[in-house]
């Protein structure tokens, strides 16, 4: 019974893999999108470019200066900021995070994700093709 409930998310994702393979359907969360904060648009640029040279992502959004709000080290802060949006497969998530971190000036720079469920199944094929496996 036990060995039957760990190996059930084993099983179920196979299956899915499965499916969309013979189907052609997207399997939900294989891809996503990551966002990362720039103190400017010469970083945000420098960091894209890196991204993009390592094949780490399809495509990489640099989205113009807006404001932001956040508590560093007890005090409020106001800065403004550059956003990059950064589509990819989820298995890189890791592997982007790890690159931002290693270049970024911030001392705790912002990498988060968020899977993407469903979209344009051209588009999604399209950074399937895009970024490597690993």
């Amino acid at each position: 019974m036990t060995l039957s409930l760990l190996m059930y998310p084993v099983l179920r994702s196979l299956a899915l893999q499965m499916h969309a393979a013979i189907t052609g359907s997207y399997i939900s969360g294989t891809h996503s999108i990551a966002f990362i904060n720039c103190l400017n648009e010469q970083i945000a640029k420098d960091i894209a470019r890196g991204i993009m040279d390592k094949r780490l992502a399809a495509y990489v959004n640099i989205l113009p200066k807006s404001s932001a709000l956040y508590f560093w080290k007890g005090e409020l802060e106001e800065s403004t900021e550059i956003l990059l949006l950064v589509k990819t497969r989820t298995s890189k998530i890791g592997e982007l995070s790890n690159y931002v971190r290693s270049i970024h000036p911030f001392e705790i720079p912002e990498v988060i994700s968020l899977p993407i469920d469903q979209g344009n199944p051209l588009y999604l094929k399209w950074i399937e093709e895009n970024v490597p496996r690993d």
